[in-house]
């Protein structure tokens, strides 16, 4: 099957070529339409209904109106001159925001749009009166529009709707200010926005370099970008059409993940490729291009495959998670990932047939070999020392590893820091009134007796939830028409997003609602504080079943691909190592550094599942290497040196890229810690993993690392290995 796809593509180059060009153009544009239909916003949809908060989410759309994809802005809005509010200014204020409420809001386009492309967020929003302060210093107003945050569409529709109140407002004489997650996101993308633009074009200028560096070629060091562009393109139409015919759900930050991962791994392979076809060409000048490119696509493309099936099966195991953003994400990347690696089993060694030596122009490698570099002298370094390089290796993964001591789970959102306009709004609101009264924790009661609520009967729950420690005030009763539903607002004194928040949600105040329901119904807790106490339940249960579903795949194509039961033992210990120096340096820095909560809670499944899938990628290429020169007659240890030699260079470049990529991260408010970990574990994987661990390890074994069986010996002609001068130990 590989041999077909890459001898196919080597044959017919161009129309390889012409046909990824035209699938990426025409997906590229569809994309964004496509992603903005199946993604939401709400972290409660992605919960098993079994949940309380779940149960209490069906409740607020069924019974109280609650759009599954609304999204609340509370706004401020008080006297410029400081002043307390009269009963006039109330009135004003009331009169501007029915203005504002029979306003609808429209999208602003960019000119070069086509409008068939852009989905119309433009929507009249739903403003209510919420709260005034103690000392009437301001009142709230709870403005609801409609569509998921990260949306740029509907970011851009809060942003039209915040300029025409703040000008409104302020020609009645007040000023005005806005929390919630839509300002928080849309304040701290404003912030933001130029340090992400930047990151991803030093990226790009980062691969380029690398490139130019390495190939010393025009064409090495821009096709790499071009063919990851037009697979990337193809693969996120892909991921939409299907999420869309299937019925399935993403979260907003999936297709930003997905670009992330196809960049990286896709210029992996075809660095892969660039380096072995390079190699091919200088050991055989005479032999045609397009054959040469042939015989590397098919080599290459074996463990390329296997590597990519590693990613697929990683993250396919996360369709048997109970959290659906986990749920989600997993199909969603394995088919990304998917899809590059049919583009790097056609479109790459179409690009290699096409261009032939002149991939490499105008370098004049080609017509000698390269003199004996850091990577032999490195590689003999290994091959001559690996008992003090395998201890050195391991120490300093130990060492790393020892951090995650004390390692605790932080459940936080992230998003805006406390310089941006609605961090400085909520504080100036929780001065007055309890911290959680732009998000407030709901309690909602049904019937389950087909009897009607007064609100008499729900008095003995309400005087409860007001004694709990940490409920800063209970709002009014609500109820809905047929008064067989009900909500109780509670204002925690806690930021919603903390972990008292949350604590005192799946804590005392269910506590209560449980000791407190009146017979003949039901209650649940619902809101942030809620979902996200809910969420980590799930998350534990999640991280138990992923890990080792995942690792027995991963364990098994390794077994297919190596044809070994020790090969496999060492490259599974050694990501794992990784994978725990990894998440104890996440700690070390963020925990007990930097003083935060804890690590993100989303780390260690996605630590797990980059660090393991996309660094057994090294592993493979550099065992694959290794048993390829063990074929031929020698040493051991200078197969091992010769293989490190030769892969060395692809292995750091790729890592060096992939790690880039993935740094890029760190711009995006909230993704630091992710940044972070998925940086330096690729470079773990790629320079302490595979280029000293695991051929330190098959130098000590030697040929019984491939026990039980024995790699075979060339029958065939093949070109010489070079001569790599290993002295005895």
């Amino acid at each position: 099957m590989i041999r077909a796809l890459t001898g196919y593509s080597t044959r017919h180059p161009w129309k390889v070529i012409v046909l990824w060009v035209v699938l990426g153009v025409a997906l590229s544009g569809l994309t964004p339409t496509l992603m903005a239909r199946v993604t939401q916003s709400q972290s409660a949809d992605f919960l098993p209904a079994s949940y309380d908060s779940a149960a209490a989410l069906r409740i607020a759309e069924e019974n109280f109106g609650l759009k599954a994809d609304a999204t609340t802005v509370t706004v401020l809005v008080a006297r410029t001159d400081g002043a307390a509010l009269t009963a006039a200014d109330q009135q004003r204020i009331e009169a501007e925001a029915a203005k504002l409420a029979g306003r609808r809001v429209a999208m602003p386009r960019k000119s070069d749009e086509p409008s068939f492309l852009v989905p119309d967020r433009s929507q009249t929003p739903r403003i209510a009166p919420a709260m005034t302060a103690p000392d009437r210093s301001f009142e709230l107003l709870s403005v609801e529009l409609v569509g998921n945050p990260a949306d740029e569409g509907v970011q851009g529709v809060f942003r039209a709707f915040r300029d025409a109140a703040r000008t409104q407002f302020s020609e009645a004489g007040m000023r005005t200010g806005y929390t919630g997650g839509l300002a928080d996101a849309v304040d701290t993308a404003d912030a933001n926005g130029t340090a992400v633009k930047v990151g991803g074009a030093l990226v790009m200028g980062l691969i380029v370099l690398l490139n130019v560096l390495v190939f010393r070629s025009v064409a090495a060091a821009l096709l790499p970008l071009l063919a990851v562009a037009m697979i990337g393109g193809t693969a996120g139409g892909a991921v939409a059409g299907a999420a869309m015919l299937t019925g399935l759900k993403l979260d907003a930050g999936t297709p930003g993940l997905i670009s992330v991962v196809l960049v990286g791994i896709g210029i992996d392979y075809l660095l892969f490729l660039l380096f072995r076809f390079r190699e091919q060409l200088r050991a055989r000048p005479e032999q045609p291009a397009r054959e040469a490119a042939a015989q590397v696509s098919a080599r290459v493309g074996t463990a390329i495959t296997s590597a990519a099936l590693t990613i697929v099966a990683a993250f396919a195991t996360l369709g048997v998670a109970s959290f659906g953003q986990f749920r989600s994400l997993g199909p969603a990347i394995a088919m990304a990932v998917l899809v590059m690696l049919l583009g790097s089993l056609t479109l790459m060694p179409a690009l290699l047939a096409a261009c032939g030596r002149g991939m490499f122009w105008p370098s004049r490698t080609l017509s000698h070999r390269p003199r004996e570099g850091f990577a032999a002298r490195f590689g003999a370094l290994v091959a001559r020392r690996p008992l003090p390089m395998l201890l050195a290796a391991v120490a300093l993964l130990g060492v790393l590893a020892a951090g995650m001591a004390g390692i605790r789970m932080d459940y936080g959102q992230g998003g805006a820091t406390e310089k941006t306009p609605a961090a400085a709004t909520a504080a100036e609101i929780s001065r007055a009134l309890p911290a959680g009264v732009s998000d407030p924790t709901s309690v909602y009661v049904v019937t389950t007796d087909g009897s009607t609520l007064a609100p008499e009967r729900l008095d003995g729950l309400a005087r409860a939830l007001a004694g709990v420690d940490g409920v800063g005030k209970v709002g009014g009763t609500a109820f809905d028409g047929g008064r067989h539903a009900a909500r109780i607002d509670l204002y925690l004194n806690a930021d919603p997003q903390s972990q008292r928040a949350r604590d005192l949600a799946s804590g005392p105040v269910r506590a209560a609602v449980a000791a407190h329901t009146p017979a003949g119904t039901t209650a649940h807790v619902g809101g942030t504080a809620a979902v996200f106490a809910d969420i980590s339940v799930a998350v534990d249960h999640d991280l138990a079943v992923v890990f080792p579903v995942a690792a027995a795949l991963i364990a098994l194509i390794l077994l297919v691909l190596l044809r070994s039961l020790l090969a496999p033992l060492v490259l599974m210990l050694s990501v794992g190592l990784g994978f725990a120096a990894t998440l104890g340096a996440a700690t070390l820095l963020f925990q007990h550094g930097l003083g935060e909560p804890g690590v993100s809670f989303t780390l260690p499944l996605v630590l797990f599942l980059f660090v393991v899938a996309l660094g057994t990628d090294y592993n493979i290429l550099i065992t694959d290497r290794i048993r390829e020169e063990m074929r031929h007659p020698g040493p051991t240890r200078a197969a091992v040196a010769r293989a490190v030699r030769h892969t060395a260079p692809a292995i750091a470049t790729a890592g060096l890229v992939l790690a880039g990529s993935f740094a890029t991260l760190a711009a995006t408010p909230g993704s630091e810690q992710i940044a972070f970990a998925l940086t330096l574990g690729i470079l773990l994987s790629a320079v302490v993993l595979s280029l000293v661990l695991v051929p330190a390890v098959a130098a000590l074994l030697g040929r019984a690392i491939w026990w039980p069986l024995r790699p075979a010996r060339h029958r065939t002609a093949a070109p010489a290995p070079e001569p790599v001068h290993v002295p005895a130990p």
